[in-house]
């Protein structure tokens, strides 16, 4: 494979379009699209965890007292959930969650 030097020279890095798009980092800008980054995927895992078990959505929402309606607005990154709804949900999956510091 032959690599065009002057092409990949012209490219942009990552962090470039980050900069961009959603401002530079420790930005109020930068740092909400990284909180919604982060709260995406852990709503993919609590999804992947979900479909895993089998569970429907509204077989979920049942067991945490919520809405399906409102499980499905967490997947689709529609909708911010509460820590203490994510622990709730998590709990009902038979997920555990450690913080490290």
């Amino acid at each position: 494979m032959i690599i065009n030097e002057k092409k990949l020279a012209k490219l942009r890095r990552a962090d470039e379009h980050f900069d961009e798009y959603y401002g530079k980092q420790g930005t109020p800008e930068r740092e909400n699209f990284e909180g919604r980054t982060l709260a995406y995927y852990y709503a993919e895992l609590l999804k992947e965890k979900r479909q895993k078990d089998g569970l429907t959505q509204l077989q979920l929402a049942e067991r945490v007292g919520k809405k399906r309606e409102y499980i499905a607005a967490l997947e689709k990154g529609e909708t911010d959930m509460q820590l203490s709804t994510f622990f709730i949900i998590s709990n009902a999956l038979g997920l555990r969650w450690q913080l490290l510091v």
